[in-house]
């Protein structure tokens, strides 16, 4: 890696100050400032290669305002490569855990150009001889005096210009959002036609061939698990495994030099970066991140020491009240941020400030993001957090959406996180994953859910529910349908890992068969599933790959497998290919009919044009659904009219919008269902758009009048459009 050659002969220091954070080149020098409000000392260590673990030097920050250590170097440059050590007290008891033999990666730092080499002088404590100790209890009261610089990460100084041309984010609006959730590695790892050089990378991603899948499918948005420099748990390294989802993270404000092609300056993964937003942006597709500030990956007390812990541990973590030398945990990663303190505040709000107006990103979804409305210990809806977004000119205008709990006390929020914000809705998943199960009971909420969730999100609109069957975290849709159980043994914790409560059915036979009759049923239930998605109101998700049937072999928790059973593989079968076509399908009736993008909630007003209401559900005999019918528990079939003449909004230029009305008819159970059709006016036709059983005969009927008898067969999906 070519960095910045370095005279330390006459290394000039100015005052410098204490705003902003971070190392700033302003074009004739570098500003460095950290906070830290219990330092004592704070000292900037300079290097000249990631190779060289020797310091050429260390300068003493004499400067110190507002709880910031500062100083400006007219005579460095970007490139320059850094770190810092910081003096304080070693009072582990009262949640001070400075250590000045630990070099510690900036905060703010916009590229970190050397991972981690693990070694125990990267923990600030004494780690006990396992030979000689029996226990752990007290080994974190002791403190390491072996110099971390030559194993640490190490940051550099960087130079943000880039020629973004008249990129801007898009504003896709949410009721015409379809976001796509992918890891920029898995995506292209095993994809052909993307340049071998550049698969697994941001380049890779941005490329021709990805972008031209991307538009062939219809997504708007790709949602990036996280980017943020992250570290590998030394568990993980230890299992020969990494922390390839990467909710670890170091640095948020370095995009992770691990998914970059270039590595030879440490401007390279941020210039491939935004390269890439460019390349998606210009093809009309919006870019989100998953960020992860509710926990870092320094651990509990027993974890290392690399950057917060050891420039402030008593500010940055939430402790235990009354025994600061614990953590409060409230993410299962060992410690919490700070977000009650305003300076860890600021932090967010700068990360998050700078991806969009740096990065040019369009949004965020923030996991566990109950963690970041405890201001004490409870979740607060109207808590400092979301007041700062909220106020915040940049962020207020960037899409939000929140993974609504976390493992704390009253953490599960789905439904709760104020106006601005969408969430992942997890009441859909679960009741749709019920439904094409057979659970009896499920057809009341199923219908709630594919209307929109008014029952959670009735001060806000629709797209405030972000729909998914299936993400990153558990089953793909395939091993939904393949699998009652979770097979995790590659990830070497005995299976213990992973959720137990899954929703899934495995159709006849766990895991994969030759059985034709079983692999017909599982793809008309990938098909059932993926409709209701589709057609449902609310923002669709859709993770990576499940577009055609992807497996990980029944892992739901593949959260440390970078192989190929997180990759994608691109060689699809016959079956795979077909379903993609559906999928596609699917997409295209969606994005050509408003009915399925309304910005408002049914209400069930009557349409002057049409005199029926906005929507209508109807049960097997043609009439509209009774109390009793919803209640009924062995039922599990419905239809649901859709009139586009009633849709009550205007567009852009005050227009009414109108569009198509459909029928969408659903049945769960494993049985046929004899549906009649809605009663329509002369002349009129409902035109089957798709059935999902796949075994339509090619002269099957297409147009069929008012109140005629469809027999829908079990576990199913139809279509039907009104043709006047």
């Amino acid at each position: 890696m070519i960095t910045q050659p370095l005279n330390t002969m006459d290394l000039r220091v100015y005052p410098g100050s204490s705003y902003p954070l971070g190392a700033t080149w302003d074009g004739l020098g570098v500003n460095f400032a950290v906070f830290s409000e219990h330092a004592e000392a704070v000292e900037l260590c300079l290097f000249e290669s990631p190779e060289n673990p020797t310091e050429v030097k260390r300068i003493l920050l004499l400067e110190y305002s507002d709880h910031v250590w500062h100083g400006y170097f007219p005579d460095l440059r970007p490139g320059q490569l850094y770190g810092y050590r910081v003096y304080g007290p070693w009072d582990p008891l009262e949640g001070h855990r400075f250590n000045p033999y630990k070099l510690l990666v900036d905060p703010y730092a916009k590229s970190i150009v050397r991972l981690e080499k693990w070694n125990n002088a990267l923990f600030g404590y004494q780690i006990p001889d396992p030979m000689r100790s029996a226990t752990f209890a007290d080994a974190d009261l002791l403190m390491d005096e072996r110099d971390s610089s030559p194993y640490a990460p190490l940051a550099a100084v960087v130079d943000d210009s880039f020629a973004w041309g008249d990129d801007r984010l898009l504003r896709t609006p949410w009721h015409k959002t379809i976001i796509y959730e992918a890891h920029v590695k898995g995506l292209t790892m095993k994809n052909p036609r993307v340049p071998e050089h550049l698969r697994g990378t941001y380049a890779g991603l941005g490329s021709e061939p990805m972008i031209e899948h991307l538009l062939d499918l219809g997504i708007t948005a790709i949602e990036l698990l996280p980017v943020h420099h992250h570290l590998d748990d030394h568990f993980l390294i230890q299992k020969g495994l990494t922390n390839y989802w990467g909710y670890n993270t170091l640095g948020y404000f370095a995009p992770d030099i691990r998914y970059s092609s270039q590595k030879t300056n440490p401007e390279d993964p941020i210039r491939e970066f935004k390269s890439m937003v460019r390349a998606l942006h210009s093809a009309g597709i919006e870019v989100i991140l998953d960020v992860v500030y509710n926990h870092t990956c320094e651990g509990n007390h027993l974890g290392p020491t690399l950057s917060f812990k050891g420039i402030d541990n008593r500010s940055y973590y939430k402790h235990v009240i009354g025994d600061p030398r614990f953590y409060m945990d409230y993410t299962g990663c060992g410690n919490t941020l700070n977000v009650s303190h305003p300076r860890v505040l600021q932090l967010i709000m700068d990360s998050l400030r700078y991806w969009v107006q740096e990065m040019h990103v369009d949004g965020f979804r923030f996991d566990l993001a109950s963690t970041l409305g405890r201001d004490v210990h409870f979740v607060d809806k109207l808590g400092s957090f979301f007041d700062v977004i909220h106020q915040d000119p940049v962020l207020c205008q960037a899409k939000l959406i929140a993974e609504p709990w976390d493992l704390g006390e009253g953490g599960y929020q789905v439904g709760n996180f104020p106006v601005l914000w969408t969430e992942w809705n997890g009441k859909y998943r679960d009741i749709s994953r019920r439904f094409w199960k057979a659970d009896a009971g499920t057809l009341s909420e199923m219908a709630t859910r594919i209307a929109g969730s008014s029952d959670l999100y009735s001060a806000k609109d629709p797209h405030a529910s972000i729909n998914f069957l299936t993400s990153h975290d558990g089953f793909t849709l395939h091993d939904l349908v393949s699998y009652n159980d979770k097979h995790n043994q590659a990830n070497k914790e005995n299976n213990r890992d992973g959720d137990n409560h899954n929703n899934s059915w495995n159709t006849g036979v766990e895991g994969e068969t030759p059985d034709p009759k079983i692999n017909a049923l599982r793809f008309r239930q990938k098909r059932n599933l993926m409709a209701t998605l589709l057609l449902s109101l609310g923002v669709p998700m859709i993770a990576a790959g499940d577009e055609f049937s992807r497996t990980q072999g029944g892992n739901n928790n593949a959260y440390c497998q970078d192989n190929e059973i997180s990759w994608l593989n691109w060689d699809l079968t016959q079956q795979q290919q077909e379903f993609y076509e559906f999928v596609k399908q699917v997409i295209r009736i969606r994005k050509e009919n408003p009915v399925f993008q309304r910005r408002k909630f049914f209400i069930g007003l009557t349409s002057k044009a049409y005199n029926i209401k906005d929507v209508i559900w109807y049960n097997a005999k043609g009439l509209e659904m009774t109390e009793a019918d919803w209640q009924e528990p062995e039922a599990l079939w419905m239809g649901a009219l859709l009139n586009g003449s009633a849709i009550n909004e205007l567009d852009e230029k005050g227009n009414t919008i109108t569009g198509d009305t459909f029928l969408v008819l659903l049945n769960g159970s494993y049985k046929p269902v004899a549906f009649h059709l809605p009663k329509l006016n002369h002349g009129d036709t409902w035109e089957l758009m798709f059935e999902t059983t796949g075994e339509l005969p090619e002269d099957a009927l297409q147009y069929f009048s008012g109140e005629t008898i469809y027999k829908l067969p079990g576990r199913s999906v139809a279509l039907f459009k009104l043709k006047r």
